[in-house]
This record gives structure tokens, sequence and C-alpha cells, in this order.
């Protein structure tokens, strides 16, 4: 069964790692670093966007919920419709806090998207 937006409901973490993240307008504003997985409810909690940083040193992530990302064929990337300013100011973490905290940031990334918990 498709997605509302027409493609597979199944995807393989490997091939969402690393694609690229563009918003509406088309420019690129990061890419997947990676995807953080609710071990009790089998859900993703969010994607993990990457942009900047210099040899990830110091470099923070961007945990954005799932259902905001929408798959391109033509891009061969994600579109969100946040601007690079908005995700600029988003909430970021280390990947060790992702993972540590990772109720307090589910609910913090939610929140800053206005977007429903998955949880609910």
């Amino acid at each position: 069964m498709p997605t509302p937006s027409g493609h597979t409901r199944a995807i393989i973490a490997s091939r969402v790692k690393d694609a690229a993240v563009y918003n509406a307008s088309g420019e690129k504003i990061g890419h997947v670093e990676d995807i953080v997985l609710d071990k009790m409810s089998n859900q993703i909690m969010f994607a993990v966007l990457g942009f900047g940083g210099v040899l990830d040193m110091g470099k923070k992530y961007h945990p954005v919920p799932w259902s905001i990302l929408d798959y391109d064929p033509q891009k061969g990337g994600y579109i969100v419709s946040l601007s690079k300013d908005s995700l600029e100011q988003a909430p970021t973490y280390s990947l060790d806090e992702l993972t540590q905290n990772d109720g307090e940031v589910r609910q913090k990334a939610y929140n800053y998207y206005h977007v429903e918990p998955y949880w609910h």
C-alpha cells in the first residue's frame, strides 16, 4: 500500500541514511545523518538531520519528526517545509543526547515542528 504521496510504505534504513534534505524551494538544507527508533512502540522517533560543521567535531544534530519528510524521487532526497533559518533555530543535540534523553528530545522536537506526536 502506498503512502499519501504515492511511495511504498516500507524502506530500508540504509537508503535513508545520508539522503539529502531540501526545503520546499529546492535548496539543499542538510542530510539525514541517521534515524532514531522507539524500541517500545516500534515507531521511528525522528530523523536526525545534519548540516554544516567541520570534520564532525562538536557537531550538533536536529531531530525532525519522520512524518514531515517526504521523499522526492526526482531529487533523490527528502523535501521538508522548513527554511534553513527555521532549521538552524531548531533544538540541537549531540548523538549521545538523542538516545540518552530520548523522551525529552522527542517532545521538544515534535513541539518545535508543531507535529502531532505518534504516541498519542
